[in-house]
């Protein structure tokens, strides 16, 4: 099938699953060695999280500890091979460890602007809490199901078409390819002679099924205004030359499986609840903004949610 004309669109699923904003980056676990070939992977051991795997000055570092600075510093460490990346965590958890002690000695945790610093980064943790626990975690298989079946319900039906094409340089080509078609040529046979598009001179020019949106403009327009059988009487002009196109066959689109989109489902399903939970929470605190303007910005962003 022809990558030339297709242009990627997340619309041709034929589902309006909105993406979540909201990202949340689970704990690495921890990566063990594969096992030899032929050989069956030993069982993992049960890992204590309260096992002590360093102590500094007299505290411990636990396991649980590790695995927290494994998952906080996973994009530092992305590029390390896998073995290396626990030990270059507990390497980075110590540092940490000691220049924290060293800047309680040295009074730098009672400025306020650190002090403002930690209360904003504790709220923002346990902003991530209250959507891990409160929302992401209460969603259902059934939920989401419900979802996907709701947009599949909401979703027009669209028709997919058939296509062959021939793609020549010049108008006169195309319409010297027309004309041996009024005469009785193969449309096959002529694609395979004289088209451009690399993919089509082994499959007379064949394109294979598509949805609307997925072609350049004009190829489209002309493709799904065809009735089955017939080809276009008049070259197709778009950016990559000039057309003659067919049309196969014509069929009602099929929506996608669960399976395949019951992630982005999800995603909907989390984002609603999420979106659902703040406006209750708004809407029972009570919120000052003395300045008009910046009032008036923030009241217009809520509203667009």
């Amino acid at each position: 099938m022809s990558l030339l004309f297709r242009r990627a669109s997340l619309a041709s699923l034929g589902l309006a699953f909105g993406l979540s904003a909201l990202s949340l980056s689970p704990l690495m676990a921890q990566e063990t060695a594969p096992a030899p070939a032929g050989a069956a992977a030993p069982a993992a051991a049960p890992v204590d999280p309260n096992a002590v795997v360093a102590t500094i000055n007299g505290q411990p570092l636990t396991e649980a500890d590790l695995v927290l600075a494994e998952g906080e510093l996973s994009q530092q460490f992305a590029q390390l091979p896998a073995e290396q990346r626990r030990a270059a965590a507990l390497s980075a958890a110590i540092e940490i460890r000691v220049m924290a002690a060293q800047a309680v000695t040295t009074g730098l945790d009672k400025d306020p602007d650190f002090q403002r610093r930690m209360a904003f980064l504790q709220q923002r943790a346990l902003h991530g809490e209250m959507v891990e626990k409160g929302v992401v975690d209460k969603v259902t298989d059934a939920e989401v199901r419900a979802r996907y079946d709701q947009e599949i319900a909401n979703t027009p039906p669209v028709n997919e078409v058939h296509a062959r094409h021939i793609l020549v340089k010049t108008k006169e080509e195309a319409e010297a390819i027309i004309k041996q078609l009024d005469g009785g040529a193969d449309f096959q046979k002529l694609a395979n002679e004289h088209t451009s598009d690399p993919s089509g001179k082994t499959s007379g020019g064949d394109l294979g099924w598509f949805g609307p949106g997925q072609m350049v403009p004009e190829f489209d327009k002309a493709a799904f205004a065809l009735e089955v059988g017939k080809y276009t009487e008049q070259p197709v002009q778009s950016q990559f030359g000039w057309h003659v196109i067919k049309l196969e066959d014509k069929r009602a689109k099929q929506p996608p499986a669960f399976d395949e989109v019951k992630d982005q489902a999800k995603q909907a399903v989390i984002r609603d609840k999420y979106f659902a939970l703040v406006k209750s929470l708004r809407g029972a605190a009570k919120v000052e903004i003395p300045d008009a303007n910046l009032k008036k910005a923030v009241d217009t962003l809520e509203s667009a949610k």
